[in-house]
This record gives structure tokens, sequence and C-alpha cells, in this order.
């Protein structure tokens, strides 16, 4: 068996609460009843308690988790008839191997495709996919152990918070002439820290975009320097923050939110030019017009953009 695991003489106690998606926690079953048929295809209840996730990389998508396993049927189970289907099993312990039920623990190596939309206010599932090698929903049928099922609360994610949990089931089908298999999903959300993040990663930028738009304030050609550097520290910080994260085919919230400090920074480096230009011509009646106007939309501007922004991170 490539995905399953455990490490206590007893029962993983049940856990309440986990989210099933309407349409899928019943995929496959629909037709079954809940005890198996002699005749039918044989049901199997299958539970996994999560016992800590740890060595998260979110560049790899990889993970490490340890959990308790069960499988139980009133037909033979063979362990060897299952697999996980996004990771390999590193260690296996069984605690309990009668023909109808099985009891172990699992720790292993997992990946997931993470995902990087809201980066760095990033959102991630961390599943244990587990199906059978060989056996159609003709032969075998999955349905979740409740009881047995859940995320142990002493769980540590060091770095992240912890979300919402899911269990279901949903048929897998490999070709378009072929049988579904049928698939165990059980998975864990995490977040990154809000508050740390904010003051990692958007307190630096804030501070630069804060002195930009007091420059506006300085009626004195000098200003555009002081505006140049900001945005270089701008390009700097952006260049080592995006360096965490791997190269991706869509926008982030980082992006998003760096086009509109890029568009601050420069609607100041342009107010500044005019200034120059306008004072080098000596006409200080458009270099009033330039700073009044400036100081009225830039600010306006650019706060009620970031607001947006960050309003949908709510969605």
């Amino acid at each position: 068996m490539a995905a399953v695991g455990l490490n206590s003489s007893s029962d993983p106690p049940g856990v309440t609460g986990l989210s099933t998606p309407g349409n899928a926690a019943t995929a496959g079953v629909s037709a079954v009843s809940v005890s198996n048929l002699s005749t039918g295809p044989q049901v199997i209840y299958i539970g996994t308690y999560v016992l800590d996730i740890t060595n998260y990389d979110a560049r790899s998508g990889t993970f490490e988790i340890n959990y308790f396993g069960t499988l139980t049927s009133d037909r033979p189970i063979n362990m060897n008839d299952f697999e996980t289907m996004n990771g390999v099993a590193d260690k296996m312990v069984i605690f309990s191997d009668t023909p109808t039920r099985k009891y172990f623990r699992i720790s292993g190596s997992m990946h997931t495709d993470p995902d990087f939309h809201r980066y760095p206010f990033d959102r991630h599932t961390l599943p244990v996919i587990i199906e059978p090698r060989v056996h159609n929903t003709s032969e075998i049928i999955f349905v979740i152990d409740r009881k047995t099922t859940g995320l142990d609360p002493l769980a540590t994610f060091p770095g992240w918070e912890t979300g919402k949990s899911h269990a279901y089931v949903m048929n897998q089908t490999y070709g378009d002439e072929e049988i579904p298999f049928s698939r165990a999903i059980f998975s864990h959300d995490i977040s990154r820290d809000s508050f740390s993040t904010f003051l990692k990663f958007f307190i630096p930028i804030m501070l630069i975009i804060l002195i930009s738009l007091s420059s506006l304030l300085m009626k004195v050609t000098s200003r555009l320097g002081l505006n140049a550097s900001m945005f270089l520290a701008a390009v700097l910080i952006h260049w080592r923050i995006a360096d965490a994260m791997p190269n991706v085919s869509y926008p982030t919230f980082l992006d998003y939110f760096m086009i509109l400090t890029y568009a601050t920074l420069m609607m100041v480096l342009v107010s500044g030019i005019l200034t120059i230009y306008f004072s080098e011509a000596k006409d200080p009646a458009r270099i009033e017009q330039v700073n009044r106007w400036s100081i009225r939309i830039i600010p306006a501007l650019s706060i009620s953009l970031y607001a947006v922004l960050f309003l949908t991170l709510l969605i």
C-alpha cells in the first residue's frame, strides 16, 4: 500500500464538523446500501485521523504527514489492494489486522498543487488521496468513516494557520469508456498568518509609498531624486519577496499590489518632472497648478485602489 498511516492501540477519537461537498460525498455510493451486499460491490468504510503535518514547502507543494488509518468492511480486506495517489508511505505500523478490519499508522511524504493566486496571503489544501489499485466501483466502493476521521487538536503547522477539514468520496475515471474508481479524499486547509504576513511583506512597501506621497507637499525640485530612490527601493523589495515563490503562469495578489505601487510612484515622479519643467520655464502658475492637483488626485486615487484590492481578499 502506498499511502495510509498510525501508532496507537486504540481507535482515534471521532471528530465532528468535517465539511462534505454535497455532490461528492455520495458519489459512487448512491445506488448502494450503506451496508455491504454479498452480491454487490464491497463497501469499505475508510477513515484517517491526522496527528501532524510538517515540513510543508509551498514552492514545491510537498509535505510530510503522520496519521492513523482504518479500513472496515463485512468482507475480507486486503491492504495491498489500496494505494495513496498523491504520495508514498515511508513507514507503516499495523495495530489491528483482522480479515474485516485494518487499523494502522502511516508516516508518509505527500504532494499537492499549491495555489498562489492570493500570495502572500495564500491558502493551500493538503490532501491524502486513497484509491483501490485495480478494483473499480463494480468491486469496491468507499464510504467515509466519520468516527475515525479528523485532525488532532494538538496538530501544529509551523508558520501556518489551520482552516477547515474535508472528507468525501468521489468517482475517478481514467478513460471515457472505463468504469470509474472510488476515491477517498481527506484534506485540510491551511493559510499564512495574516498579521505576520502584513508586517513582513507590506510594511516596508507602505512606508515607501507614504514617503513618496508626503513628498508631494515639497514644492522643490529636489523631490525628484527622493522619489527615484523610493522607486528603486520598491523594485528591490519586490524582487526579494517574489523570489520566495516559484514562477507561475497567473498574476498573484502581490503582482497587483506592486502594479498599484509602481503606478503610484510613477505618478509622483511625473509630478516632480513637471515641476522641474515648469520651474525651468519660469512658470510659477503652472507649478502651483501641478502641485495642487497632484496633492488632490494622486493620494486619493492610490488609497482607493489599494482599498479595493485588499477588499478582494474577503471574497
